[in-house]
C-alpha cells in the first residue's frame, strides 16, 4: 500500500466564483431576448424548462476517491493540517450507494483526520454550493457513520481525545497475554533509536470485554484498508485479536508510552476430536509503521501460539498477494531449518539433475511424501496447500544455479501443476469432465448455476478459459500463467536468500 505525505496548501472553504460578461454584449443580448419573449411567451417557458433540465442532467456525480483525503495524526496540532501522513484507502466507492458517487455538490472537498492514539475520527466537509434536483443531494453523514460509527466526533471533542485518551492503548491491553516468541523469532529493528523500545505482541480473547471495545475502534481501518473485509463478530468467543505494540519510556517510567503498530484477528474452528484450526481473518499494520517488519512479527506470534496450543494448522481467509508472499518467505525460512525435509528435497533435486522430464513417458512424482506433509503440519502448523507452495520454493533455491536443463525440468513441473489446477485435477486424479456454468437469474444470483458432464467425459471449451477451443490461445494462456508463477517463486527465493545470508 502506497503512503505519501501531502504538503499542498489546504483547500479554501466555501469558495465562490463570479464571472462578468462584456457590458455591451450583455445589454444587447438582453434587449433582443426581451423583444422575442414578448412576441412568443411560450418560447420563454420552453427555454427556461430546457435550461433547468440541462442543469440537472449535468450532475454526473463526484467520485469519492477524488474528493476525500484521509490523514493519520498523532497530536492535536496536526488536526486541520494536510501536512501529515496521508492514508490511501482501497476504495471508497462502495460506501456511497449503488453507483458509488456523491451528488448535489459543487467544489466538494472532504478531509478526514484519524487518530493513531485513540482511533477516533473527525470529518471536515467544505463545498462551494449545493445543487438540488437530479439525483438529489447525498447525505454525507450516512457513509461516514457506516465507516467510523461511534468513533466519529466533532472537531472539539476529537481534539480533546489527544489528552483524554492518551493512554488508551496501554489501558485496553493491560489484561492481555504477552505472546512468548522463540529466540529465532524475536524482532529486531536496525532502525530503532537509542532508547531501544520493547516491542511485544499481546493476545486478547473476545471473552475479554476490552478486546471487543478495541476492535470497534479499529474496524474503520479494516474497512478502509483491507480489500473486501467485513467486521468480525465480537460476541463470538472463538475470535481473538493479536496486537503488536511498542513500549517506550516516558517521564522516567520504563512502561510509560504504548503505541499500537498493527493487529490481526484469528478464529478457532473445532477440529475433530479435540483440536482446533486457526484461521487468520484480518491482519493490518497501521499506516505509520508499514514496511518495517511488524506484519511478519504478527504472523510469527500466531505461529507461536498455534504450536504452543497444539492447533491442527493455520490457514488464512482470502489472503492478499502480498500476504501470500510474506507467508511464503517466512514459512520457507522455517522449513529450511526443519531437518526431516532435507533428504526429501535432495532426492527431488537429484532426479531433476539426472533426467529430462520432457522425454519421460510417465509423470514423475516430485512432491513431498505424505508422511512429511503430516509431519510439517504437526510440528510447524503449516497446512498442506501452503507447504506445497513452499516446497516449490525450496526446489527452486537448489536449482537456481544449475544448468539450463534443470531449470527447464522445473518449468515443466510448474506447468503440470498449473494445468492440473485449471483442469480441476489434484495429485494426478483424472478430471471427470463435470463442469459448473453460471446462468443469469434475476431471482437469486447465488443459485444461478448449472452442472453438466459431456458424454465422453471431455473437458470441453471451459477447460482452459473462454478460448478453450483455440489450442494456440490455450497454450499462450498457460505459458503466461507459468511465467507469473515462476516470477512469484523467484521473488520469494530472493527474499529468503537475503534473510538467511
Amino acid at each position: 500500500m502506497a503512503l505519501k505525505h501531502n504538503i499542498s496548501d489546504p483547500h479554501p472553504k466555501k469558495r465562490k466564483r463570479v464571472g462578468f460578461a462584456s457590458t455591451g454584449t450583455t445589454l444587447c443580448g438582453c434587449a433582443s431576448a426581451l423583444y422575442y419573449f414578448s412576441l412568443f411567451p411560450s418560447l420563454y417557458i420552453y427555454i427556461t424548462t430546457l435550461t433547468l433540465t440541462l442543469a440537472l442532467a449535468d450532475d454526473t456525480g463526484i467520485d469519492p476517491n477524488d474528493c476525500i483525503n484521509i490523514f493519520a495524526v498523532k497530536t492535536a496540532d496536526q488536526v486541520g493540517s494536510t501536512n501529515c501522513l496521508q492514508i490511501e484507502p482501497i476504495d471508497l466507492n462502495h460506501f456511497f450507494g449503488q453507483d458509488g458517487k456523491i451528488y448535489g455538490y459543487n467544489g466538494l472537498q472532504i478531509d478526514v483526520w484519524l487518530s493513531m492514539l485513540s482511533f477516533h475520527a473527525y470529518v471536515d466537509v467544505s463545498f462551494q454550493s449545493k445543487r438540488e434536483g437530479g439525483k438529489g443531494v447525498t447525505d454525507l453523514e450516512v457513509p461516514f457513520k457506516s465507516i467510523f460509527g461511534e468513533s466519529l466526533l466533532d472537531k472539539e471533542k476529537f481534539v480533546q481525545t489527544f489528552s483524554k485518551d492518551h493512554d488508551y492503548v496501554r489501558n485496553i491491553i493491560a489484561d492481555g497475554e504477552v505472546v512468548p516468541l522463540e529466540s529465532s523469532m524475536k524482532y529486531s529493528n536496525s532502525n530503532s533509536d537509542n532508547k531501544d523500545p520493547s516491542i511485544e505482541v499481546m493476545r486478547l480473547g473476545m471473552q475479554n470485554a476490552n478486546a471487543g471495545l478495541l476492535y470497534s475502534r479499529l474496524v474503520s481501518l479494516v474497512l478502509l484498508l483491507v480489500d473486501g473485509a467485513n467486521p468480525i463478530d465480537v460476541t463470538d468467543p472463538r475470535w481473538e485479536i493479536y496486537v503488536a505494540v511498542k513500549r517506550s519510556p516516558e517521564n522516567g517510567l520504563s512502561n510509560g508510552k504504548v503505541e499500537m503498530l498493527g493487529f490481526a484477528t484469528v478464529y478457532h474452528f473445532f477440529y475433530y476430536p479435540d483440536a482446533s484450526r486457526m484461521r487468520i481473518g484480518q491482519i493490518l499494520v497501521l499506516p505509520p509503521f508499514q514496511s518495517q517488519g511488524y506484519g511478519r512479527l504478527l504472523l510469527e506470534a500466531i505461529n507461536s501460539v498455534a504450536i504452543s496450543k497444539n492447533a491442527h494448522d493455520i490457514t488464512v481467509e482470502e489472503p492478499s498477494e502480498y500476504l501470500q508472499y510474506l507467508r511464503a518467505c517466512m514459512d520457507a525460512v522455517r522449513l529450511l531449518s526443519y531437518e526431516p525435509i532435507n533428504p526429501a528435497i535432495s532426492s527431488v533435486i537429484s532426479f531433476l539433475k539426472e533426467n529430462n522430464l520432457s522425454k519421460c513417458t510417465a509423470k514423475p512424482s516430485t512432491g513431498p511424501p505424505a508422511s512429511l506433509v503430516d509431519q510439517v503440519r504437526q510440528n510447524l502448523k503449516i497446512n498442506k496447500k501452503q507447504f506445497l507452495r513452499c516446497w516449490e520454493v525450496l526446489i527452486y533455491m537448489n536449482l537456481v544455479h544449475e544448468n539450463q536443463r534443470c531449470m527447464e525440468n522445473f518449468r515443466l513441473l510448474i506447468s503440470d501443476r498449473v494445468k492440473g489446477e485449471i483442469l480441476n485435477t489434484e495429485d494426478g486424479v483424472k478430471d471427470t469432465g463435470k463442469k459448473i456454468v453460471e446462468v443469469p437469474n434475476d431471482y437469486d444470483s447465488d443459485m444461478s448455476y448449472v452442472m453438466f458432464r459431456s458424454e465422453r467425459g471431455e473437458v470441453g471449451d471451459l477447460g482452459m478459459g473462454k478460448n478453450g477451443g483455440d489450442e494456440a490461445k490455450q497454450e499462450e494462456q498457460l505459458k503466461q500463467l507459468v511465467e507469473e508463477e515462476l516470477e512469484e517463486i523467484s521473488n520469494v527465493v530472493k527474499k529468503v536468500s537475503s534473510l538467511i545470508s
